[in-house]
């Protein structure tokens, strides 16, 4: 492909915060990427834009957007990056580094030209060849810790999610999404002082505790025929020795944190618990899924502030015998080769791979293709806000298309 035009300029996300977006202009038209920003972030991932700043990392990326004006870029596969990778690392050691949401808003925006120059789906090129999945949806229902600023006492816990069965995504996303006004409900006949408000996911906002929610939570799943889950973002309330529980004062120390979390899985029937333990406690992670396989529970162990996609990371909590699941956000890495060395790692030994937005998303409906293309079992989206229902809907036309062959 010809590369005509390459321009990055800052944008919003659903934050209001600056970040970056790419644009391309080749020979089949203009491609364009946005990077989206975690707030709750793990200590190993990649830093998102250059320490001066995101006006500063945009001045950066149009500099190195200059090299590829006028080039005739050839692109058969997604290894192909490489060559993209090669000018990017030169670039940064010569000048100042770039940040992930920059390579990852380039290399996303490169991709669907790619794509386009090939005349197929962005997923369609990144399978190569092989057979589609869609990914179930998983979404968040009651937020609480970082993603939730404007509550002075809110759950302790992150993120209260459902995670539906059904094999038609459109099914599967509306189940869930009637369950969150479900949820909405009880909420509202439980707390006289509900306001109906939503945090940076456009999760409800409440005080309620983790167990009382999780009550509500059961009740309506089992209404819809869904599964629970929880990401505990343990990290953000550990003080270095305890877990420092404030919605109800409590300090648990590092056992008693895993008997609480082994306790809500009985209790509860979850089947999705992420980052239970802080980022470098791979042993209490082994201890948990040990638990979970000597009581014959259906249940995901996940790792994302313990393994930050990386693949070096997610190694070592496999080996270990920490997680049977992981979280993917590709901008923790920054390189989608990087990512697809963990996808395909986590495929050969059996981990399943959840595909993740961030806290603060854009318009951008490219994590679905991600997703699909990286043949991912679940996707995690949020379940309501117009940048999480655009990747549902991308999801629902991945899947007509697919089902039109």
């Amino acid at each position: 492909m010809y590369i005509k035009e390459a321009k990055a300029r800052v944008i919003k996300n659903s934050r209001k915060e600056r970040t970056i977006e790419v644009k391309f202009k080749t020979n089949n038209g203009f491609f364009i990427c946005s990077a989206p920003s975690g707030k709750s972030k793990g200590k190993n991932e990649v830093i998102d834009f250059n320490k001066k700043g995101v006006r500063y990392s945009v001045k950066l990326a149009n500099i190195f957007l200059k090299i590829l004006k006028n080039k005739e870029v050839k692109f058969s596969s997604i290894e192909d990056l490489r060559k993209i990778e090669f000018i990017l690392k030169e670039f940064e050691k010569n000048n100042e580094i770039l940040g992930g949401n920059v390579w990852y808003a380039i290399e996303g925006a490169l991709l669907k030209a790619a794509a386009k120059e090939k005349n197929i789906e962005l997923y369609e090129f990144l399978l190569n060849g092989e057979k589609p999945k869609i990914p179930l949806p998983i979404g968040n229902a009651v937020g609480g810790g970082l993603h939730t600023r404007t509550h002075k006492k809110k759950p302790d816990f992150q993120e209260f999610l459902f995670i539906a069965k059904e094999e038609k995504i459109q099914k599967a996303i509306s189940k869930n999404i009637l369950a969150y006004f479900d949820v909405r409900l009880k909420i509202r006949w439980k707390e006289k002082k509900f306001f109906l408000k939503t945090n940076d996911e456009n999760a409800l906002i409440c005080s309620l505790s983790n167990h009382e929610i999780l009550e509500i939570m059961r009740d309506v799943a089992k209404h819809f025929d869904l599964r629970i889950g929880v990401d505990v973002a343990s990290s953000n309330f550990f003080d270095g020795k305890n877990y420092d529980y404030k919605n109800k004062r409590f300090l648990r120390s590092r056992e008693e944190q895993n008997e609480y979390i082994s306790d809500l899985i009985s209790e509860f029937d979850l089947f999705y618990v992420e980052d239970p333990f802080h980022e470098e406690d791979f042993l209490s992670f082994s201890s948990l899924l040990n638990f979970v396989k000597k009581n014959k529970k259906d249940c995901l162990i996940v790792g994302d502030d313990l393994t930050t996609t990386n693949l070096e990371r997610v190694k070592k909590a496999y080996y270990q015998k920490s997680i049977n699941a992981v979280i993917i956000k590709p901008n923790q890495i920054g390189s989608l080769l990087e990512v697809k060395k963990v996808c395909d790692f986590c495929k050969k030994n059996n981990i399943k791979i959840i595909f993740s937005h961030r806290s603060g998303e854009t318009k951008d409906n490219i994590l679905a293709d991600y997703a699909v293309g990286f043949g991912a079992d679940f996707i995690k989206t949020g379940l309501y806000g117009k940048e999480r229902l655009v990747k549902l809907k991308r999801l629902i036309d991945i899947q007509k298309r697919i089902h039109k062959v």
